[in-house]
């Protein structure tokens, strides 16, 4: 018999980070005046992941990811 902190990891997967070029068409379908709805259906992403790389690229320019916390090794 699993416990049931057994099962909730073997269901939960952790998610990949996008390329940069699928972030890249992300962007240019934005800019090609596409819904986010429509960017989501088309590259098979969530449209929290759509509207989250759209908004960082209209804060920082840039599509690239950037360093995260932690220590440098």
């Amino acid at each position: 018999m699993q416990t049931a902190s057994t099962n909730i990891c073997e269901r939960m997967g952790r998610s990949q980070e996008l390329s940069e070029f699928k972030r890249g068409t992300v962007i240019g379908c934005h800019l090609c005046n596409k819904f986010i709805h429509e960017i989501s259906l088309l590259l098979n992403i969530p449209r929290s992941t759509v509207s989250s790389i759209i908004s960082k690229w209209k804060q920082l320019g840039a599509t690239a990811t950037q360093p995260r916390s932690g220590k440098a090794c």
